[in-house]
């Protein structure tokens, strides 16, 4: 169509910028098409934060690109979360200067800088000598700062203010999607960490012990109750022959599924040895050096472990850095008076041997022994009181004539009623063993 008479004529280089910012601009919105589709449907945030910063170097033309996912609401406010990086073959990786990052947590708005070493901005920095430009844009989701999108090194020159707009556009396409996938990611860990605890759990309940020996003469019970976060308490009663019973209660260094693995390696070891008619300190020292060697020095189990002669009525016991089980006489000068036993030796699995002690006492009629793990005395109540030894003493001294299964019912009560509504944050374990 012709001008209108007395119009003034384009002027051609007027014309030529005007169609270089039509095809500008048609090239941003296929990249950031492009971008959207690459991204929208991923929930990998390692895999959405690569195609970004690829998309980023061919928007820009540049070298290398990072992402830099950040957590302000932390106690160190810039700490890194992830770093992810995409460089081209030929340049050495680059890292972004924590300067840079307290600037942007500062400012939150795009940074171009295309001559590091005399930027007024950033005096006193040493820049990485191989530095000759860079640019940064936030990641912002409702204007908290989620992390950094920084690209180094402009081929052809330097870093423009029409690179600087693209970069920060894609920044702010990004930023929710990289979080979605990043909760995501942190969802489906809790998931697979609850499928865990439930596996440990059915570990640990499975190797429990379904019933208490029926023994004429004697009243045994035993009870363990899981805490909501999985440790590792673990008892057992393993009929011998000649008359006798082992029993044992233990605790697993750690939580969740490692403490249930290794409780049920403890069982195997403990079983074995009880079944070569070991005394109780071999036992222990045996099944301490099996410890030793099979787990890593961070995995170790505190055991009391006894042997109930009820042909003879004689216990002998020891004990590898357990809490102190309580017995209580029926007769003598201590008679009600509970009573510690404390014979043994160190943890089992900290070093490879140890002469462990035992000890032998006659079993009377009346006499009682219970075995606690440090889930009952270290239970908390909601004033940040733990419960105790002395009040499991006093419970034992009140109740002489209780029954097995009912002391330690009275016990589970009292910590109940102690912790209040403060949640159990340990496995409760006992054993008792009446003489009746």
């Amino acid at each position: 169509m012709a001008a209108e008479p007395g119009t003034p004529p384009t002027p051609p280089g007027a014309l030529e910028e005007e169609n270089r910012r039509l095809r500008r601009a048609v090239e941003e919105l296929t990249i950031l098409n492009d971008l959207a589709r690459a991204i929208g449907a991923s929930h990998n945030s390692q895999e959405i934060m690569n195609t970004i910063i690829r998309r980023s170097l061919r928007a820009v033309n540049c070298e290398q690109g990072v992402i830099t996912l950040v957590d302000e609401k932390a106690n160190q406010p810039m700490k890194t979360l992830i770093r992810t990086m995409v460089s081209s073959a030929e340049h050495q990786p680059l890292h972004l200067n924590q300067s840079l990052i307290g600037w942007m947590y500062l400012n939150k708005r795009p940074l171009l800088v295309n001559d590091p070493s005399a930027d007024d901005r950033f005096k006193g920095v040493r820049w990485d000598a191989s530095i000759r430009s860079l640019l940064c844009v936030p990641l912002l989701i409702k204007s908290e700062l989620k992390g950094v999108l920084t690209v180094y090194n402009k081929r052809g020159g330097g870093f423009t203010e029409e690179d600087q707009r693209l970069l920060a556009i894609i920044a702010g396409q990004s930023a929710q999607i990289i979080e979605t996938a990043r909760l995501y990611e942190e969802e489906q860990a809790l998931v697979h960490m609850r499928e865990e605890l439930r596996l440990a759990l059915d570990i640990q309940v499975g190797l429990l012990p379904k019933s208490s020996p029926q023994i004429p003469g004697y009243d045994i019970a035993g009870r363990s109750i899981p805490a909501e976060v999985v440790g590792g308490d673990y008892f057992d009663f393993i009929p011998m022959e000649e008359d006798q019973l082992a029993f044992c209660l233990g605790d697993i260094s750690g939580k969740g599924m490692p403490a249930a693995v290794l409780m049920a390696n403890l069982q195997a070891t403990i079983r074995g040895q009880t079944l070569l008619k070991c005394s109780p300190k071999e036992c222990l020292g045996r099944s301490n050096t099996l410890l030793y060697l099979s787990t890593d020095p961070q995995k170790f189990a505190t055991l009391f472990y006894g042997i109930l002669d009820y042909r003879n009525h004689r216990l002998c016991y020891c004990n590898a850095g357990h809490e102190r089980p309580y017995m209580v006489a029926s007769a003598g000068k201590e008679a009600g008076k509970p009573a510690r036993l404390d014979v043994g030796g160190i943890i089992l699995g900290c070093v490879e041997q140890f002469p462990y002690e035992e000890t032998c006492l006659p079993f009377n009629r009346g006499d009682l022994i219970v075995v606690f793990s440090d889930g009952v005395t270290e239970a908390m109540s909601e004033t940040g009181e733990e419960y105790g030894e002395e009040r499991i003493a006093n419970l034992l001294a009140a109740n002489p004539n209780e029954s097995a299964a009912g002391l330690i019912e009275k016990l589970v009560a009292s910590v109940a009623e102690h912790a209040g509504k403060r949640s159990q944050t340990d496995d409760i374990t006992l054993v008792a063993v009446r003489r009746l």
